[in-house]
This record gives C-alpha cells, sequence and structure tokens, in this order.
C-alpha cells in the first residue's frame, strides 16, 4: 500500500470542513517553520487502546467501514473521516456533526491528553486528522454488534503476526499475538494506512453511469456502423493473495490502450487519430479472493474492423516512482499495420499480473469465457 497524498492537500480538505456548520475537532496551532510530527501506526494503535471503548464507538466504526464496503472500497475508517465527519465511509457524503453523542474522534482528544501519546506534543494530535491513517476491520460484515475488538497494527514488511492489544471484561487490556486466522472469529482492527480513498471506486462509476448495469447486466451500445463492436470486461478473478493481510484488500488497475473509432481511408485521416487508454481500479477484498468479481465495463467502446490489436496491463498498486510501459496499438490501413505509441502508466514496486498485445481475433474466440492471464482469471466479451 502507498501514501500519494500531500499534507497540503489533507489540509485544504480538512479546513474546508471546518465551514460547514459541524461541530469539529480543535487544533492546536504550530509554527509554518515546523514540520508535523510523523504518526506512526504503532502509536495509533497504543492510543485507540486506552480509550474506553463505548457502544457507539463500535457502532460508528461499523458504520463507517460497512459504508466503504458497500461503496466499493475496502473495510476502512479514514482518520480525516474520523476526525472531520464521524461515521463516514470513503466515497459517501459527510455524515452530520451529531450522529453520535460521544464520537470516537472526542475519546481520542480526551485519552491523548490524559497518556500524553507521542511525548505530549499537540501538534501530533493535528497531525494525526490529517494523516492517511486508517481503521481497518476485516470482516466487519460478521460482527455480532456487542464484541469489542482487538487493536492491533500493520508492522509492514510482509509480517503475518504482530502484537494486538485485547479488552478484558474488567477493563485492563491484555496483549496477544494477532494472525489473519483471529480476524475470522473476532473483531479486529487493524490501524495501517489508505491507498484506494483517491480514485474512484468500479461501484461509484456505476452509479454515475447506469449504463454499466449491475455488474454483468446489460450494456446498451448503439452505433452507426453494424460492423463496429465494443469491448467489455465482464468479470475479474485473482487466485492469490498479493499482500500481507494487515494491508487489507488489494487494488488493481486494469488498462487498455486503444484506437477507438478507427476508419481512417486517406493517409491524411490516419494522422488525424490519437490512442486512448482506459484505466479502472478494481478493489479485491480478501474474502473475495478465488471468486469472480462483476466488473462489466467497457474498455474500447468503439473498436472497428481496422482496429487490429491493442495493449492490455493490470497491476497491482504498491507504490513506488512512476515509470510508464511503452508500447503499441495497432490499426490496419490500406492492408498494411500501424503501430500507435501508447505509455500505459505504472509504478516501481507495483505487481504486475499481466502485460501484453491482444488482437480482435482473440477476443472474438473467447469472448464470454474465462482466460487466464497470470494469476488473473478474466471474462471478456465482444459485442
Amino acid at each position: 500500500m502507498k501514501y500519494r497524498q500531500t499534507l497540503a492537500t489533507l489540509a485544504v480538505t480538512l479546513i474546508s470542513t471546518l465551514f460547514c456548520g459541524c461541530e469539529r475537532l480543535e487544533l492546536h496551532p504550530h509554527a509554518d517553520t515546523t514540520p508535523p510530527p510523523f504518526v506512526s501506526l504503532e502509536e495509533v494503535a497504543h492510543l485507540l487502546a486506552s480509550v474506553p471503548l463505548e457502544a457507539g464507538h463500535l457502532d460508528e466504526v461499523h458504520a463507517a467501514a460497512t459504508s466503504s464496503a458497500g461503496n466499493g472500497y475496502d473495510e476502512e475508517y479514514r482518520m480525516q473521516d474520523l476526525f472531520a465527519a464521524p461515521g463516514t465511509g470513503v466515497g459517501s457524503a459527510p455524515t452530520k456533526a451529531d450522529v453520535y453523542e460521544h464520537p470516537l474522534r472526542d475519546a481520542l482528544r480526551e485519552a491523548f491528553l490524559a497518556t500524553k501519546a507521542s511525548g505530549g506534543d499537540p501538534s501530533w494530535l493535528d497531525s494525526l486528522a490529517l494523516s492517511d491513517v486508517q481503521i481497518y476491520w476485516p470482516y466487519s460484515e460478521r460482527w455480532d454488534g456487542t464484541t469489542p475488538p482487538v487493536i492491533t497494527y500493520d508492522p509492514g514488511d510482509g509480517a503475518t503476526q504482530n502484537e494486538g492489544f485485547a479488552v478484558l471484561s474488567d477493563g485492563t487490556i491484555k496483549k496477544v499475538m494477532v494472525d489473519e486466522s483471529m480476524t475470522e472469529e473476532r473483531p479486529v482492527w487493524v490501524i495501517n494506512r489508505n491507498s484506494d480513498a483517491e480514485y474512484k471506486s468500479l461501484e461509484l462509476r456505476r452509479r454515475e453511469d447506469p449504463t454499466w448495469g449491475e455488474g454483468g447486466g446489460e450494456i446498451l451500445v448503439k452505433s452507426e456502423l453494424e460492423e463496429m463492436r465494443t469491448l467489455v470486461l465482464r468479470s475479474f478473478k485473482v487466485n492469490r493473495q498479493f499482500d500481507s493481510w494487515f494491508a487489507g484488500a488489494a487494488e488493481f488497475f486494469i488498462k487498455m490502450g486503444a484506437v477507438e473509432n478507427f476508419v481512417a481511408s486517406t493517409e491524411a485521416e490516419l494522422r488525424l487519430y490519437d490512442p486512448s487508454i482506459t484505466d479502472f481500479m478494481i478493489v479485491v477484498r480478501r474474502n473475495q479472493v478465488g471468486q469472480a468479481v462483476p466488473f462489466n465495463a467497457v474498455l474500447v467502446s468503439e473498436w472497428t474492423p481496422q482496429f487490429t490489436s491493442g495493449a492490455l496491463m493490470i497491476v497491482e498498486d504498491d507504490g513506488g516512482t512512476r515509470t510508464t510501459w511503452k508500447c503499441n496499438a495497432v490499426v490496419k490501413y490500406e492492408s498494411k499495420n500501424y503501430g500507435f505509441e501508447l505509455e500505459l502508466p505504472l509504478y516501481s514496486r507495483d505487481d504486475i499480473v499481466w502485460r501484453g498485445h491482444l488482437n480482435r481475433n482473440f477476443f472474438e474466440r473467447n469472448s464470454g469465457y474465462p482466460v487466464d492471464l497470470g494469476d488473473a482469471e478474466v471474462v471478456f466479451e465482444l459485442i
């Protein structure tokens, strides 16, 4: 997972919420020349474990995690939302301030003042409110509505277990070892970092464009040319986990480079065309690995007979330095093939699931049937 949002952008986001008429956490000013303290995941886990969690706090986190998942993201509750709009999930409109009588943000502030977390530096709490830190609640849909969580954090380096903090019946805190199997048996909150909120999820895109359907539904394509086809990605399945469970869901990006609606009949027309790149994110939660996730997205809206092949790349998002895959989309003009140069973006630490060129014959031959592309199984349809 990675951090791509700048502190300046986050600050603007938080400041804008201060004037919407809702109650907000009082932040402590600090000198512009002093960089804000770095917020470590372990510090946040210790602070959260010191909070006497109330039923309302559990409901708040569960509501946000459920909302995020319903919007096509992971089961996550960002600290930005926790402080600015309690109970709001990623992709949802901000909640009203009075939804929760004693929101978790207030309890965190009280615990911070009582325990003097991070040496008592008040700007540390400011940094937490502006950070990419979040609460990740795997299998939150299984929660019984009362059991308090074990609180842990992502230790990094691909670890499979870490210390956690469990609240006993008498209110004392007990250290326990947390692994993925525990998350299936009882509630576990993992403090990790958000990596997908800046991207529009598949679910949100569907809501904006009803022609995408509900996933595997009917797509209506209208064209004046009978021979023009539309390439659709019907479903997507990954067959293994790509990240440590502490990091949560895997974010896959499907990128297609093509030359749409290519009907050139003269050399002058050939020069008028520019290739296009379709780029979608799909979040695959850990309980969805091995299952076909309906996608139902248009990759190439106007594939004419002259468009010979396009470039496809599937990557699992892990960040790093931005780079590109330089490739071609191929069209046929006067019985000769011409390549349009493409640069499909990726990052240096991304896992490349599959990349290569696929032609019209491949899609016609496999239309509606699953095909294996690396560790993914994909269903295309040329309609």
